[in-house]
């Protein structure tokens, strides 16, 4: 079988978030197994500047891409990842010789659906100025949508054999554009309509992939269900249900080689689950490197992106409470500029007891996750979740909603059989998340339960081999579909 992995973001070029994580590390899995998979993305500005470094070549081919009445081209290069997959880029300065991948602090891109219109369509003209033709091409969230379009119309002659799978990371984000960008995608007008890429009188590039693919997924069973429903379905659960015989949820994975307390070189002490004394050095590392009270009291951290999808505003309503309950919180993030000026505050305020770095820095969020006893994560809504995947590892105990992929990832801890591996509480309000985090420091100061909780925690296996043959799966149902 060979599979093309066609996704934005492809870890260890770029990412935002899981995206690239789960579009990078996928390739290298099948590669481990003998399966054949490539990858292929844009040439953002900030790849080609670490070109030398990923020996990325220049492959010396064009493409040309129709968009609306005119002609854009592109040109193509090549690397390979660490471990040897093939990864190819399409360039084009005007596209995407940028800053930033999609947007700026002043909003997105207004030009995204031209980018994105040219990178979906450049995929296919990509693959036949190559001489490639995948048996699937595996596409991920809304940048890709159109590419099963492509497939069933304008490139069907050309790749009749070749099956779509779309991944939908986050429902939340569909790449919705106004009806006048229509003509560039050069699909038949009669397409936009309501059982087409219509959607409110806008195009609607997810939803496109979503009625073209053949077989959907997205990155938890839990998730896969919520998205049926209005509440979480952000105006596609009746699109989603029409389809829901071919929707599946495969929970994300975790690199154990980048994340493993045992031989993680960023921590000031390693540890195991049968020597957790590396994790105390840790903790109070952390507490000093951040100006922190060096005490005994319950450490929380966080590591996330600063939204209110992400529970951050319960969060800011409940941080006076959380920290007059006696426990310690360390915050590592960027997001919301309003957010940023929140918490900013809470941090002067409570100087000895909080602290708040706002941007992402790859160090301290190792230390975060090896020095904190509890990983708080109460998202309004949650595809799959890494961050408490990573928490579990290092033996740093989840609160958490009950929500998408937490609810399939963390078992609520019981005393009396000494199950379990965190805390979760149902209801999105900042009183539910005060008693949960109250409910954790309570076996906190129960050293017996809590050792048992830090054992269980990092007893649970979440690597990428288990979810890769997940896939390898739902491949051969997309080539079963693609036959009849």
């Amino acid at each position: 079988m060979k599979i093309l992995m066609a996704s934005s973001e492809v870890v260890p070029y770029i990412k935002t978030g899981g995206l690239g994580d789960v579009a990078g590390t996928l390739i290298n899995e099948y590669r481990k197994t003998g399966t054949e998979a490539s990858a292929i993305l844009p040439l953002y500005k900030k790849i080609k500047k670490s070109a030398r470094d990923f020996k990325l070549m220049s492959l010396g081919k064009e493409i040309t891409v129709p968009l609306g009445n005119s002609l854009e081209k592109g040109s193509l290069w090549k690397g390979k990842t660490p471990e040897g997959a093939d990864v190819y880029f399409i360039e084009n300065r005007k596209f995407y010789d940028r800053d930033e991948i999609y947007s700026t602090s002043r909003g997105d891109y207004p030009d995204n659906a031209s980018r994105f219109i040219f990178y979906s369509r450049g995929v296919l003209e990509a693959l036949k100025a190559l001489k490639l033709k995948p048996d699937i091409i595996h596409c991920n969230d809304w940048q890709t949508g159109l590419i099963p379009v492509y497939l069933k119309t304008l490139y069907k002659d050309e790749f009749p054999k070749t099956a779509t799978l779309m991944t939908i990371h986050n429902l939340g984000y569909q790449g919705i554009f106004k009806q006048s960008e229509m003509p560039l995608t050069g699909l038949a007008p009669a397409l936009f309509n309501i059982n087409g890429l219509e959607f409110h009188g806008k195009i609607n590039f997810l939803k496109a992939g979503i009625l073209f693919a053949d077989i959907i997924n997205t990155v938890s069973g839990n998730y896969a269900k919520e998205i049926l429903t209005s509440e979480y379905g952000f105006g596609l659960d009746e699109v989603l249900r029409k389809r829901r015989d071919y929707l599946y949820g495969i929970i994300n994975g975790i690199d154990y080689s980048e994340w493993n307390p045992e031989e993680d070189n960023f921590i000031p002490a390693k540890y195991s689950k049968d020597d957790l004394s590396g994790k105390v050095i840790c903790k109070k590392y952390l507490q000093k490197e951040h100006g922190l009270a060096v005490t005994n009291s319950p450490l929380i951290g966080m590591v996330t992106r600063l939204s209110s999808q992400k529970g951050l505003d319960i969060v800011a309503d409940a941080m006076d409470m959380i920290i007059g309950s006696g426990v310690q919180m360390i915050i590592l993030g960027k997001g919301d500029e309003s957010l940023h000026r929140v918490f900013s505050g809470f941090q002067k305020k409570y100087r000895r007891n909080l602290s708040v770095t706002i941007g992402f820095d790859n160090e301290l969020a190792h230390k975060i996750y090896a020095g904190s006893d509890i990983f708080l994560m109460p998202s309004r809504y949650e595809p799959c979740g890494l961050g408490q995947l990573i928490a579990l590892r290092y033996s740093t105990i989840p609160v958490a909603r009950k929500t998408g992929g937490l609810l399939d990832t963390i078992e609520e801890y019981n005393p009396s059989e000494g199950t379990g591996s965190g805390f979760l509480f149902t209801s999105y309000s900042y009183t539910e998340l005060i008693k949960t985090v109250k409910r954790a420091k309570k076996f906190f100061n129960a050293k017996k339960h809590w050792l048992n909780l830090q054992k269980n925690a990092m007893s649970r296996n979440f690597s990428w081999p288990h979810s890769a043959k997940k896939y390898l799966s739902l491949y051969q149902k997309a080539l079963s579909k693609n036959d009849r």
